[in-house]
């Protein structure tokens, strides 16, 4: 449950993650990855960089299944 007054930051939230993840996001991370990959193909940049980039956009696009799985984690206490 939310805390009372919350609503508003929580549309902002909502709002930046939409934009975060939509279909603006997805054209430019698939445009950035194409380039890099391009770059890294012929020489021009170094392929831990490349990787770099790559890495991001896995964070990026996963980061609400990430956020899940650390507070399932969390809730769940010592497996001992």
């Amino acid at each position: 449950m939310d805390p009372q007054g919350s609503g508003p930051f929580i549309a902002a939230a909502q709002w930046i993650q939409g934009t975060l993840l939509g279909t603006v996001a997805t054209v430019a991370a698939v445009v950035a990855v194409a380039v890099v990959g391009m770059l890294m193909l012929t020489g021009r940049i170094n392929w831990r960089y490349g990787m770099v980039v790559i890495i991001g956009c896995f964070i990026l696009f996963g980061a609400g299944s990430i956020v899940a799985g650390i507070q399932a984690a969390a809730t769940a206490g010592p497996g001992y």
